[in-house]
């Protein structure tokens, strides 16, 4: 729970009122949007994806310019050109998707851009390290400097961007869905980071859209939907539930209802499967796992340790090197992803944009992508019966609850949650018997994430066997009946969500097997 409230008497350190931003083509990202935050606070910047939390940070960080608006820095009215401007100022932003050199050390990518022109002379560079050295024994903060960061975990990497803007002496550091790509143990190692901070006397702005960590490390919270302001409360004061009801504009529902069922046969499995990856690693190594009736199987881990590779060789999208994939005891290895519909396989795939949608086309073309070749939608030989693929894209809208101009809109007229809730539709009207459902909520808002959590839940309940991956770690295990954490390529360890803790699934994330868990408990 966050802490005390901040005295309302204090001066605020950052002020910002009226911010408009619109873009060239129109979209108008901020309407009017104000914000205050006060010296030594924490403050969590929530909303949905799309809300208009990071384009107000990046306004206030220089690296856009808004439409209209102020912006005040301690009192003073300021015009930042660029973030060189706005750290000079004290101000300091953390991105969700990090600017390092990866071929560079720690040392010299803190430094980067500080220590003269050129090439840094050995003394400047001596110089920096011992302060840097000095900043990291304050925080207890650990990085090795002569590690160059493409070897680096994601976890120290972002300490190496926390620690570069805190070495340009900014007081006030902006994080942009810091935990993001962290394990839960890194997550409680940057938050115990973050409360020295704020003890130090920094300022933090938190940029989330999860409930519960707001909660936890924040002292106040304002939520932003759609581009305004809806309010700020005291996070004492708060619950997740106001939270949710304030960054939806309706109560949410945020427990999922699973009952227990005994699963059946096994749908898919998978035996010593190998997969290469685009820079011809070993992205999958000799992994296995099986998939049953009733029972969704759960993968979790941290982004980039596999998970996208195995999606891909399951439903078709890239060649195994070796190893073995079975659906209904048949072999499906290298199939077309054709084939695998033919065979009852649906898949949901990560990225709707590029490989889920043609944003182009419109609603009913997307709601029969993959079905157009069957009778049902066939005229006569290979004519396209468009009257009933509308009849049915009217049946999707309706039972899934999309909200959509129509069904001759182009389908890049819906929000986020909409398009993604039309993918689900389409994949489950195949009457697949295997589903892959690959990051399914992620970036819809908390309305469309309730509803596909619990359909999934219901497909699982009507006999459907899913394969669930999802870099939502709360997700994974609400969800799952069973899940296997996956560490570059291989599973650490295959459990039931509700006998291992998430300090345990977190140990399993960063590399720790299993059965090594278990021996530490047992002595």
């Amino acid at each position: 729970m966050g802490g005390v409230s901040v005295s309302q008497e204090k001066q605020p350190v950052i002020e910002m009122k009226d911010i408009v931003k619109v873009y060239h083509d129109g979209t108008k990202a901020l309407s009017g949007v104000d914000l205050t935050v006060y010296p030594g606070e924490i403050l969590g910047l929530l909303g949905e994806n799309g809300a208009g939390k990071t384009t107000l940070m990046k306004i206030l960080f220089g690296m856009i310019k808004p439409t209209s608006g102020k912006i005040f820095v301690r009192g003073q009215e300021v015009h930042f050109k660029s973030p060189s401007d706005a750290i000079s100022m004290g101000i300091g932003m953390v991105h969700q998707h990090f600017t390092l050199v990866e071929v560079f050390d720690a040392l010299h990518n803190i430094i980067l851009g500080m220590e003269g022109h050129g090439l840094f002379s050995r003394t400047d560079v001596e110089s920096a390290k011992e302060r840097i050295q000095k900043l990291m024994e304050d925080l207890n903060f650990r990085v090795p400097l002569d590690v160059p960061v493409e070897n680096l975990p994601v976890g120290v990497q972002q300490r190496v961007e926390i620690l570069k803007m805190l070495y340009r002496k900014v007081d006030v550091l902006i994080l942009d869905e810091p935990t993001a790509v962290l394990t839960p143990i890194e997550v409680e190692e940057l938050f115990q980071v973050l409360r020295k901070l704020k003890s130090e006397g920094k300022t933090i702005i938190f940029i989330s859209h999860k409930l519960n960590e707001v909660m936890e490390i924040t002292d106040r919270v304002t939520v932003i939907r759609k581009g305004k302001v809806v309010g700020t409360v005291d996070t004492k004061d708060a619950t997740p539930q106001l939270l949710a009801r304030m960054m939806v504009g309706r109560d949410v529902v945020l427990r999922i209802e699973k009952p227990s069922k005994e699963p059946g046969k096994p749908v898919l499995q998978v035996r010593d499967l190998w997969v290469k990856g685009d820079r011809g690693e070993e992205a999958v190594r000799g992994l296995s796992l099986e998939v049953r009736e009733g029972e969704i199987f759960g993968i979790a881990g941290v982004e980039g340790n596999g998970q996208t590779e195995l999606i891909e060789a399951i439903t078709g999208l890239r060649k195994p090197e070796k190893g073995e994939i079975r659906l209904n005891d048949l072999d499906i290895t290298g199939k077309s992803p054709r084939e695998l519909y033919d065979l009852g396989m649906a898949h949901i795939p990560e990225d709707r944009t590029n490989m889920g949608l043609i944003l182009d086309m419109s609603v009913t073309e997307n709601s029969i992508l993959g079905l157009q070749w069957r009778k049902k939608f066939q005229r006569f030989r290979g004519v396209i019966h468009w009257g009933k693929a509308r009849k049915h894209t009217s049946e999707l809208i309706e039972k899934f609850d999309i909200s959509a101009p129509g069904t001759e809109a182009p389908v890049k007229s819906l929000s986020g949650g909409n398009q993604q809730k039309l993918i689900v539709a389409r994949e489950v009207s195949k009457e697949p018997v295997l589903i892959v459902a690959s990051q399914p909520t992620r970036g819809v808002d908390v309305a469309s994430t309730e509803y596909i959590r619990n359909y999934l839940i219901k497909l699982r309940n009507e006999g459907k066997a899913i394969l669930l991956v999802s870099a939502d770690l709360d997700e994974v295990i609400q969800l799952s009946d069973r899940m296997g954490i996956m560490y570059e390529g291989e599973f650490m360890g295959v459990v039931k969500p509700n006998e291992v803790t998430i300090e345990e699934i977190g140990m399993m994330m960063g590399g720790i097997r299993y059965e090594e868990l278990g021996k530490a408990r047992s002595e």
